[in-house]
């Protein structure tokens, strides 16, 4: 069981190496980097990482560049702000240690996210599903705005990994703000946009107290203290500005008609 770890980056200086470091146990690393202008590459190569550079496609595209980029058939995709908990490298070691007759086609590994301080349990932030281990000749990134994730062939067999992927996504409450505003809303509206999804003024003033009650009493985020309340009001943002967005997304693509 030979794996290629796969990492896209752009101004990652500051998570690299320890996202690199966090992976070292791969047989390769493949960083694809979209074009920084601070140390990333050069931090990503003293990792002992094979850098390549290619324009920005998107998420989806980006990874899945990096996968056709890599020499072995197991992937092991890590975002740069992500890290492989000792338990999950235990688990993967396990693996690598089996007859390839016995491993299934890919792994969904849980996914644990450090927000203010603390781990979190609840807001439907944990586990977290994420197929991240998989053979690349039945497995590919689909094409998708936001929220990418891996799709299996028909018939491949996916199984579940013990241990986290550790995540250090938000670095405090102005960065989740900007990060909603400027990139998961706009994205989102867009592919609602773009499958057909319409919205409406109900619809837009029931999204935020529905996506709040969700995350906060109905996914446990209660039990996350101020870090679960900060958790369900900003999903209650989200909610309501990707749906204005798309609001405003088609009442421009019907003035145009």
């Amino acid at each position: 069981m030979k794996i290629s770890a796969t990492i896209i980056t752009f101004n990652e200086e500051a998570n690299i190496s320890d996202a690199c470091k966090s992976v070292a146990w791969a047989d390769e690393i493949v960083v694809v980097d979209s074009g920084s202008t601070d140390q990333t590459r050069k931090i990503a190569e003293a990792c002992g990482a094979r850098v390549i550079s290619n324009a920005w496609p998107g998420f989806a595209a980006q990874k899945q560049f990096a996968v056709e980029q890599t020499v072995h058939e197991w992937i092991f995709s890590l975002d740069a702000d992500e890290r492989v908990s000792d338990k999950l490298r235990a688990s993967i070691t396990k693996l690598s240690e089996r007859p390839e007759s016995e491993l299934a086609d890919g792994y969904r590994i849980p996914r644990r996210s450090y927000y203010q301080g603390r781990w979190i349990k609840g807001g439907g932030w944990y586990p977290d599903w994420q197929l991240r281990l998989f053979r690349k000749s039945v497995g590919h990134w689909e094409p998708r705005h936001i929220h990418e994730s891996v799709k299996m062939n028909a018939a491949s067999r996916v199984e579940k990994l013990s241990g986290d992927i550790l995540h250090y996504s938000v670095k405090d409450s102005a960065h989740h703000h900007r990060m909603i505003g400027e990139r998961y809303a706009p994205l989102a509206a867009q592919q609602m946009f773009e499958a057909g999804r319409q919205t409406s003024p109900l619809r837009i003033a029931s999204a935020a107290p529905a996506a709040f009650i969700q995350s906060y009493f109905l996914k446990g985020g209660f039990r996350d203290g101020l870090a679960g309340l900060s958790i369900a009001s900003f999903a209650a943002h989200h909610a309501f500005l990707k749906q204005l967005m798309l609001w405003e997304k088609q009442k421009a693509e019907n003035s145009r008609q």
